[in-house]
């Protein structure tokens, strides 16, 4: 009996440890270049616009940044990852704070 309660409460103690380490990347800068496009019908509803970046997609966002003025352009953007995404599957979505064009 002992055991199997030390088992689960390892278990537990590295579930938490993988949570903990995934929540510290939220609200980290991240640098991203590539090309910005319009979101279109995705099975994600979150963020605006789009930007891919070695073959990865995410998903981007900004409150101070209008980012139609760089549709179809390359540029390279600043932000922080938004706690709380990817949701089910979907892309890291990124809060845009800086952008510049190529």
């Amino acid at each position: 009996m002992k055991k199997i309660l030390m088992l689960m409460l390892a278990i537990v103690a590295l579930s938490s440890c993988g949570s903990i380490m995934n929540a510290a990347d939220n609200g980290k800068t991240i640098t991203l270049t590539g090309r910005v496009e319009k979101l279109g019908l995705t099975p994600f509803r979150y963020g605006s616009h789009s930007i891919k970046m070695r073959g990865q997609v995410y998903s981007i966002k900004s409150t101070s940044i209008n980012l139609d003025n760089y549709l179809d352009r390359q540029v390279i953007i600043k932000g922080t990852k938004v706690p709380g995404y990817p949701l089910e599957g979907g892309p890291e979505l990124i809060e845009v704070t800086n952008i510049k064009g190529q």
